[in-house]
């Protein structure tokens, strides 16, 4: 038996020593109700729980004389129920949102308390992290299957960018809320650092090694077609979204025209390329995004 076994079994057992010995010692004249050995473990696991978060939100002060900046790895077994309740949390974003409910529905699931849901103090906006980084990996796996094939870049793009909004429609409805979410001041580096992943991936795939200024325009360039597209999307009532794709289409062949001006045009690139470069730059900087490659 592991440690961690006999450790639970321990607790288990202490709880129910202390409850009987708390209905054992109560006055058998009193009038008011008894406690429940259900109700007590309960309230007990509710302890457990928070104390549980309340050290997660607490830096470790004996840890962080190694360097200050430095992040702390979370317990591999938490992280792997935090997945579990996300991935299964997914299920009622339809029907609750990205919010704390969808979050409680989804550890109740799988089978555990809704307590456990305090295990993300950040509420909804977890979920659509999570999201996002999951579409993200699945993105890279279908252009890695897709990149031997015969395509032009542009529409080896357009093409991703429209698997990847496809990926949002079961969750149309409620992305207003998720987008609102991402908006939030204190959420704008993830929405950042989302476009920013979406973007470099699709270009890499799609062929492009450059090292010199284009790199940041087609990456710039790209991002803003994907948000316009994104935005487009969301209020689009054609079948299949029949308009979305013509309007990326459009977009992608007039990112095409302009990434060959640029190239044409060294006045327009000498002016360009300081604060272009600048923007992206700062904001790789502070994302602490490297963008080795995968």
């Amino acid at each position: 038996m592991s440690q961690l076994s006999r450790l639970t079994q321990n607790i288990r057992m202490l709880r129910t020593c202390s409850y009987l010995l708390r209905l054992y010692s109560t006055d058998s004249g009193s009038n008011q109700p008894r406690e429940s050995f259900s109700e007590f473990r309960a309230r007990e696991e509710l302890k457990e729980q928070q104390q549980l978060l309340a050290q997660q939100q607490t830096p470790d002060q004996s840890s962080s004389t190694g360097g200050a900046n430095q992040p702390e790895q979370e317990d591999p077994q938490v992280a792997t129920v935090k997945d579990r309740i996300l991935e299964a949390s997914l299920a009622f974003v339809p029907s609750h949102g990205w919010s704390r409910q969808s979050l409680a529905k989804g550890a109740e699931s799988v089978n555990y308390p809704t307590v456990t849901s305090g295990l993300f103090p950040r509420g909804g906006i977890e979920i659509v992290q999570f999201f996002h980084k999951r579409c993200n990996e699945q993105l890279v796996d279908y252009m890695k299957q897709e990149v031997g094939a015969p395509a032009d870049p542009a529409a080896f793009a357009q093409k991703a960018i429209e698997v990847r909004l496809r990926m949002l429609i079961p969750y149309m409805k409620q992305w207003p809320q998720a987008m609102a979410l991402m908006t939030l001041p204190q959420n704008v580096t993830i929405a950042l650092s989302n476009v920013l992943t979406i973007s470099d991936n699709i270009c890499y795939y799609a062929g492009d090694r450059s090292v010199d200024f284009n790199w940041y325009t087609r990456r710039i360039g790209l991002a803003g077609i994907y948000k316009m597209t994104e935005l487009y999307m969301l209020q689009d009532a054609s079948p299949d979204y029949a308009r979305t794709w013509s309007f990326l289409e459009h977009r992608v062949q007039e990112g095409s025209k302009m990434d060959s001006l640029l190239l044409k045009s060294e006045d327009a690139t000498a002016q360009l390329q300081s604060a272009v470069s600048s923007v992206f730059s700062t904001a790789r900087n502070i994302l602490g995004m490297g963008f080795e490659r995968r």
